[in-house]
């Protein structure tokens, strides 16, 4: 079992930046792939970054490449999303994930991943 738990979140106007943190609760969470993924009212659960277990490679949703950057510290069982650029459509309850088997071509599905955060917050003012 891994628990995650979300920070970070605010609220931020348009063009301004947070870092998102998810920690997790297990010793081994090396060996998990983590994901970001955020849902706004309404709306279905919505892929945004992933990161591997090894040699950290990342993915991203077309609509925040070179806006959020997803990133990790094995050595403190933390994952970030470090977002830049805000825009108000960005406005959401973002979610960390973990999964054993993520890391793939299927990523940004949220069916790959086993444990979740309950998620925190961002809401983008213009």
């Amino acid at each position: 079992q891994v628990q995650l738990v979300e920070s970070g979140g605010g609220l931020v106007q348009a063009g301004g930046s947070l870092r998102l943190s998810c920690a997790a609760s297990r010793r081994t969470f090396g060996s998990y792939a983590m994901g970001w993924f955020r849902q706004a009212p309404g709306k279905e659960r919505e892929f945004v970054a992933a990161i591997s277990w090894g040699d950290s490679g990342t993915k991203y949703a077309d609509s925040v490449k070179g806006r959020f950057t997803i990133s990790r510290d094995n050595a403190k069982n933390t994952v970030y999303l470090q977002m830049n650029s805000l825009k108000p459509e960005d406005t959401a309850v973002y979610h960390c994930a973990a999964g054993s088997t993520a890391w793939g071509p299927r990523s940004f599905m949220p069916a790959q991943y086993d444990y979740w955060g309950q998620g925190t917050q961002v809401t983008v003012s213009s």
